[in-house]
């Protein structure tokens, strides 16, 4: 049987955190900064971490990742 492959944009866009956890960036972050607000735009810039609804199928992907 072949080995278990990471899926390597999935492997790009998520990290582990020391609990397990995985840590993924935001979305609407790439342009059309003038119609959010101030705060929209402070918050966008921090980390948000995966819901546990799509945790199952993420591991599943990053299965082989450290």
């Amino acid at each position: 049987m072949p080995k278990q492959k990471t899926h390597r944009a999935s492997a790009k866009r998520f990290k582990r955190t020391g609990n397990g956890g995985l840590k993924r960036s935001n979305a609407y972050t790439s342009h059309r900064f003038h119609g959010k607000t101030k705060k929209q735009r402070r918050q966008l810039r921090k980390a948000s971490m995966v819901s546990a609804s799509d945790m199952k199928r993420i591991k599943q992907m990053l299965s082989q990742m450290k």
